[in-house]
């Protein structure tokens, strides 16, 4: 590996290092404080590298790893969530007595897999860095130990995830049986596969779609989406929520480049009926949840088949659209992630909708971006959620997806009741006033900025998108 190779992967590496640093650390210095500081300087030093690897690098480091535009943004979007996501759960652990520093061991790891899914070109570093996150998760999910639901929701990802991982590497197996390789491509296995594969390959690709599927929670491999999120602490079903799930749809995105997956009637059938059917199942099951945990999970089942709509789409809005709606998702689900956590504490977290009530009389400064980030997630104005739909149904439209954006449509419609439900709930006064008030924990002052801060991205990215969108079409589609 060259010098040059290195500084282009410097992102990894100072994600690995930043482990490394925090481990040390904590094995002489125990502080929750310090290692929340590590953290963040660490990822910080990230962040700053992104720019110092050039946005139009375009390097092909061994046939495991592809360093490019696409790669980077990615990155950048996974790696300020991350941050995001280990303030908010600095507030959140403080609260407990012991064991409060691993987590942030947990959370690098699985950014670090997480960064290595989005440069994989091979199934080789695929199937790693699947398993660096994916591990790393069910530790996440069970962190607390406080909660019989938390170890149930880690045995459940478990079981489920270590099936679908059954599935993926038979699949792989199958794909490597038939071409030889398993490099993504030039003349690997997609350009393979899209010109009349045998049955061979397509049951391989099946397999392998299964376990994309699962981490996506698309359906029909969604069942465990509501039971995890609602029994994971509200800072990890963030992560879940956002980072994991960007991080393998970027990773599906890398998979057909280059080649017109379009012509093949056996994936787009595929593909386009487990869109409907999670835009369609996602919502209708939200309808009827009492648990805002359960809530956003089935409305991420949804929100992953609108980016179905544009990842089906052949147009050169495709990849912008998709890299905007994560924009937009990614600073919606935290708002309504980061107000729970505020909120929660290890022992009792406020989660079903009649522990929100009159939330606003109470606290209104947590209210609001809870109130803005249910707006966003319905799409309506004045929101990013509004503008990333809009993206999303341009992309359908250039490639004259009808069926699937009448179902979105539809589905965009179903969503508007159960976020409305939520949203009047924060501003109805108690049943009797003053005797069933919840007491809720004090929180830094920092999570408060940083609540205020993403509620001033959704509102502002709403109203003026095209700056966003321009830097995104600049840089992610140097991919295609």
């Amino acid at each position: 590996m060259t010098l040059t190779d290195v500084n282009t992967l410097l992102p990894i590496i100072l994600i690995a290092a930043s482990i490394l640093v925090l481990m040390l650390v904590i094995a002489f210095y125990r502080q929750h404080l310090v290692a929340l500081l590590v953290t963040l300087s660490g990822l910080g030093l990230v962040f700053v590298s992104l720019f110092i690897v050039h946005p139009k690098t375009d390097a092909q480091i061994t046939p495991l790893i592809t360093v490019d535009g696409f790669a980077l943004f990615y990155i950048g979007l996974l790696v300020a969530a991350g941050m995001v996501v280990a303030v908010f759960a600095y507030d959140y652990l403080k609260r407990l007595e012991t064991h409060r520093e691993e987590f942030y061991i947990l959370l690098l790891l699985a950014l670090l897999g997480s960064a290595g899914l989005v440069t994989s070109s091979h199934f080789a570093s695929f199937l790693l860095s699947l398993e660096i996150l994916s591990i790393t998760l069910y530790a996440m999910i069970a962190y607390t130990r406080l909660q019989s639901q938390r170890i149930e929701a880690g045995l459940k990802y478990l079981i489920l995830a270590g099936a679908t991982t059954a599935f993926l590497m038979f699949g792989m197996a199958l794909v490597y049986a038939e071409t030889g390789t398993l490099a993504f491509q030039p003349s690997g296995v997609l350009e393979t596969f899209a010109h009349d594969p045998p049955l061979v390959m397509l049951i391989g690709w099946g397999m392998i779609f299964i376990g994309i599927a699962f981490k996506l929670a698309l359906v029909p491999i969604h069942i465990w989406a509501p039971d995890v999120y609602q029994g994971a602490s509200a800072p990890v079903t963030a992560f879940i929520a956002t980072v994991s799930k960007a991080a393998i749809f970027a990773l599906m995105l890398r998979y057909f480049v280059g080649v017109d997956f379009h012509d093949n009637p056996t994936l787009m059938s595929m593909f386009t009926i487990v869109a409907m059917a999670s835009i369609l199942i996602g919502n209708l099951l939200a309808l009827t949840q009492v648990s805002v945990k359960r809530i956003l999970a089935y409305s991420s089942i949804a929100h992953m088949g609108y980016l179905m709509v544009a990842f089906l789409s052949q147009g050169a809005l495709a990849q912008p659209a998709v890299a905007f709606y994560f924009v937009a998702y990614f600073v919606t689900i935290l708002s309504a992630f980061g107000v729970i956590t505020l909120l929660s504490d290890p022992d009792r977290e406020i989660d079903f909708i009649e522990d929100y009530r009159g939330l606003f009389w109470q606290r209104p400064w947590q209210a609001l971006p809870l109130a803005f980030a249910l707006i966003s997630l319905a799409g309506l104005p004045p929101s990013a959620g509004l503008i990333g739909k809009i993206y999303i149904a341009a992309a359908g439209v250039e490639s004259s997806l009808w069926m699937l954006l009448i179902t979105l449509a539809v589905g965009s419609v179903i969503g508007i009741f159960y976020y409305i439900r939520v949203l009047i709930t924060l501003f109805m006064r108690s049943r009797e006033e003053g005797s069933d008030s919840i007491s809720y924990p004090s929180f830094s002052k920092i999570g408060g900025a940083l609540l205020i801060g993403l509620t001033i991205l959704i509102i502002g990215i709403g109203i003026f998108p095209a700056p966003v969108f321009r830097i995104i079409e600049t840089v992610v589609t140097i991919l295609s």
